[in-house]
């Protein structure tokens, strides 16, 4: 497969949940989402794929300059995009 000529899309999120049994990964684009679940050796492995192409990324191009806090939502939520949220105050 020439990953080059896939269709792609921007992902703006991903969510991830787990049990026991599985991680559930969802990666959102928009209000569309697809999601995966893996067993845990799985998931393992999809963690340590990405810290090396991140690795690799930073040594051939630059550090990225990022950090991920725990618990942080996004402004935006879709019960605010669905009417579900309070009334903005005036």
């Amino acid at each position: 497969m020439d990953i080059n000529k896939i269709p792609k899309q921007f992902c703006d999120n991903v969510v991830v949940a787990r049990s026991k049994e599985s991680f559930t990964i969802g990666m959102l684009a928009g209000e569309n989402g697809t999601f995966f679940a893996l067993s845990p050796e799985h998931f393992k492995r999809l963690v340590q794929n990405l810290t090396h192409q991140l690795a690799e990324y930073e040594k051939e191009f630059e550090k990225i300059d990022a950090e991920w806090v725990p618990g942080v939502q996004s402004p935006f939520q879709t019960k605010d995009v669905m009417g579900g949220g309070e009334a903005p105050k005036t």
